[in-house]
C-alpha cells in the first residue's frame, strides 16, 4: 500500500512540473524580446524586420525591438543570436545570407548554419531576370542567342561577390552554357542602374525593386526566378518554364533562434508568425512592396533552409568562390 501511495505522488509531482512548465510557457514573453537584423536601417529586410516586429510586440503584450547588428555580410549580427540564450528573447531576422549562403563563403563566420531553431519563414521574393530597355530579344532563347554570338561581351551586373544576384547570374551561366562577364558594383541599386543605363545588358534584381522600372520601360523583363509565375508579374514566364526545368532563384525572409531552444517555445513563435502573415492588413502590406507572406511550420522552414542552402552552396563550389577568411 505503502509502495502504491509513494507512485501516486511521484505521477502527481511530475504532473505537477509540466503544468509549471506548461504555465512558463504559455506566459513568454514577460519581458522585452530582441530582434537582431544584421543589416543596416532602411534596406527591405530592415523594414519587413520591423513591421514582423511590431506585430509580435502587439499579440505578446511586450516590445519586440529591433536591432540592428551590421557588419561581415551579416556575419556579427548572426553570431551574436547564435551565441546568445536559447530562451525566445534573443531573435535573429535574415535573409538567405546567415540560413544558407553565408557558411559556404566564409571559412568562420562565427555560427553553424545548420544548428539555427527555425522559428518561420515570413516572406519570399522573387528574382526577375531583366535586360537593358534596348535589348534586341524578349526572351530567355533571345538572350542565350546573343550571348552565343557574342561570347564574352556580354555583361551582367552584381551586387559585388556572393550576393545572391551574382550567385543567380552564376547559376543560370551555367545551365545556359555561355560565356558572359560579370561587372560587380557596390550594391544592388547602382547594379540596377547599371543595367538601366545600359552600361550592363542584363542583372537578375528582386522583383520588389524591379517592378515600377519594368511599368516605365526602363528595364525589360525577360523572366522570373520563382517555380511559379508571379502574381506581380503574371505574364512573364519562368526560367524554369523557358527550358530550365527546377531553376530557382529567389531572395527570402525567416525568423530562428539559438540552437537549443525547447520545441514548446518554438512552436509558440511559429504559431503568432503564422497567425500574423494571415492578418489581411499585414498581406496586405507585404504585397504592396511585391512580397508574397509565406508562413511555414517550425519543420518546413528548417527544411526550407536546407533546400537553399544545398543549393546555393553547389553553385559557390560550381563557380569556384574560395571561402574567405
Amino acid at each position: 500500500m505503502a509502495g502504491y501511495v509513494k507512485r501516486i505522488l511521484i505521477v502527481l509531482a511530475a504532473l505537477g512540473c509540466a503544468a509549471v512548465g506548461a504555465q512558463a510557457q504559455n506566459a513568454y514573453p514577460t519581458r522585452q524580446v530582441r530582434m537582431v537584423m544584421p543589416f543596416p536601417p532602411g534596406s527591405s529586410t530592415d523594414i519587413l524586420a520591423r513591421i514582423m516586429a511590431d506585430q509580435l510586440s502587439r499579440k505578446w503584450g511586450q516590445p519586440v525591438v529591433v536591432n540592428n547588428v551590421v557588419g561581415a555580410t551579416g556575419n556579427i549580427g548572426a553570431a551574436n543570436v547564435f551565441r546568445a540564450a536559447p530562451d525566445g528573447y534573443t531573435l535573429l531576422f535574415a535573409p538567405p545570407t546567415a540560413y544558407a549562403t553565408n557558411a559556404a563563403l566564409f571559412k568562420n563566420p562565427g555560427y553553424d548554419q545548420d544548428k539555427w531553431s527555425p522559428l518561420g519563414l515570413v516572406a519570399v521574393v522573387p528574382y526577375v531576370l531583366a535586360a537593358r530597355p534596348g535589348f534586341p530579344g524578349s526572351t530567355v532563347a533571345d538572350l542565350i542567342d546573343y550571348a552565343k554570338k557574342n561570347p564574352g561581351k556580354v555583361k551582367y551586373a552584381t551586387a559585388g561577390l556572393g550576393s545572391t544576384i551574382q550567385l543567380a547570374a552564376l547559376e543560370f551561366g551555367r545551365r545556359a552554357n555561355i560565356n558572359i562577364l560579370e561587372v560587380p558594383y557596390r550594391g544592388a541599386a547602382p547594379a540596377l542602374t547599371a543595367v538601366m543605363a545600359g552600361e550592363a545588358d542584363f542583372l537578375f534584381d528582386v522583383i520588389s525593386t524591379s517592378v515600377p522600372m519594368l511599368k516605365d520601360g526602363l528595364i525589360k523583363p525577360l523572366a522570373v526566378g520563382s517555380i511559379n509565375r508571379s502574381s506581380f508579374l503574371p505574364d512573364v514566364p519562368t526560367v524554369a518554364e523557358q527550358g530550365f526545368p527546377g531553376f530557382r532563384a529567389l531572395t527570402w525572409f525567416a525568423i530562428a533562434g539559438p540552437p537549443g531552444m525547447e520545441p514548446t517555445l518554438i512552436q509558440k513563435i511559429n504559431d503568432d508568425i503564422r497567425a500574423i502573415l494571415a492578418q489581411p492588413d499585414v498581406i496586405e502590406r507585404l504585397r504592396a512592396v511585391q512580397m508574397e507572406p509565406s508562413p511555414m511550420t517550425p519543420t518546413e522552414t528548417a527544411q526550407w533552409f536546407r533546400e537553399e542552402a544545398e543549393l546555393w552552396g553547389r553553385v559557390i563550389k560550381d563557380a569556384g568562390i574560395a571561402p574567405s577568411d
